[in-house]
């Protein structure tokens, strides 16, 4: 049963909360992120609420100043940083009938903000971008910007992820999983099942989290002495974790964007390797702004082949709004999914908006499409 968005009142623009920060390992990548896009958002067709979310889950009120959420040297921004209060707490509605956002401090009366007619949820990780808060604004009766709560979770776990992509035909490469109770109950068990898939894939291995993103906690391991150390690395992140083995080729990244029509493809980009990194890790992303080729330089075939695997994987895990979809091209031409982001970076030099940029769609239209289809959607089952 879904609900229907409830009629705006005449004359008054839609109201968008933007809500980013979080409690993950990736809070500063979506403080970066928010800036973006409340630059963006045009302020003449929207009224903007930014409400942030520090790292011990306080809702805040936020200061609206995009400069203020940069990355500054090396120095990541936060939202306990951008809080018009160090104890003030933002309280959304429970109830769809109810859209009013409520503002309460202690020893105050709370302060009633007005009411949200969409979300952009700018938050990268768990407790964001994982279908918790999806399922939470699936209750308030809030439509938002981005995947529901089964393509959410989906999209953050990267087993499941890749068990329904290999049910829907597409190619991915080997990897391994370890459970948080199998490296807790017998470590040396563990051990010698990483041991034995390298045996059969080689060496290196990628360790990683398994639901956590912006390359965070990822190594690269090169013999079995540096094991133990990438699986305690991956496991601050999240006591699940992902053993790939390397896929030599080349990387290629393709968006996908939700049109009136349906889903489309932007015109790919391409990670080449950088030389001060083994791999396109979080430093190389955001604090040396390793650069994509867009276009990348693939054949027409190729540019074709890799946009239509882009809006498979969308339409596989039953993705809305925006997808980025990862890839390997390997040396024997062909196209290896790596994984997909719901909600991918959307900072200056991230790829997800310089792929549409280039295919024509410019930043703040961009935004624009992503607040039109949210207000379309109804809440609930669709």
């Amino acid at each position: 049963m879904s609900s229907e968005n409830p009629t705006q009142s005449p004359g008054r623009k839609p109201r968008v909360a933007v809500v980013f920060g979080g409690r993950s390992s990736e809070h500063a990548i979506s403080v970066v992120t928010a800036g973006a896009v409340l630059r963006a958002i045009d302020r003449t067709k929207y009224d903007v609420l930014p409400i942030g979310i520090t790292q011990d889950g306080r809702w805040a009120l936020t200061t609206d100043d995009p400069e203020r959420m940069a990355i500054t040297g090396r120095t990541l921004p936060s939202v306990d940083r951008l809080a018009e209060s160090p104890e003030g707490e933002v309280v959304l509605p429970v109830a769809p009938a109810n859209r009013e956002i409520v503002y309460a401090e202690p020893g105050s009366v709370p302060k009633a903000l007005g009411e949200v007619d969409v979300v952009f949820p700018m938050l990268h990780g768990p407790y964001g971008e994982d279908g918790t808060l999806q399922g939470m604004l699936e209750l308030a009766g809030i439509p938002y910007v981005g995947a529901g709560v089964l393509a959410s979770a989906v999209g953050q776990d990267k087993e499941y992820m890749k068990r329904i992509f290999i049910s829907y035909g597409l190619s991915v490469g080997p990897y391994e999983v370890i459970r948080p109770r199998e490296w807790d109950n017998d470590r040396e068990a563990a051990r010698r099942k990483v041991l034995d898939f390298a045996d059969e894939h080689g060496w290196p291995l990628f360790v990683k989290p398994a639901r956590a993103g912006s390359s965070i906690g990822i190594t690269k391991v090169d013999d079995a002495s540096g094991l133990d150390e990438a699986i305690e690395e991956a496991r601050r992140h999240d006591p699940k974790i992902l053993v790939e083995a390397l896929l030599r080729g080349r990387e290629i990244e393709c968006g996908v964007l939700e049109f009136e029509d349906g889903p489309r493809a932007s015109v790919p980009a391409e990670i080449p390797p950088v030389e001060a990194h083994s791999f396109y890790d979080f430093e190389a992303k955001y604090i040396d702004s390793a650069a994509g080729i867009v276009p990348a330089p693939l054949t027409d075939e190729q540019t074709r082949r890799v946009q239509e695997l882009a809006v498979q994987a969308f339409d596989a895990v039953s993705c809305e709004g925006l997808v980025r979809a990862d890839f390997f091209l390997t040396e024997d031409g062909e196209f290896v999914i790596n994984e997909i982001n719901t909600m991918p970076g959307f900072t200056p030099i991230s790829m997800y908006p310089r792929m549409w940029q280039e295919s024509g769609v410019t930043y703040p239209e961009l935004v624009d499409r992503l607040l039109q289809a949210a207000l379309r959607r109804s809440t609930g089952l669709r």
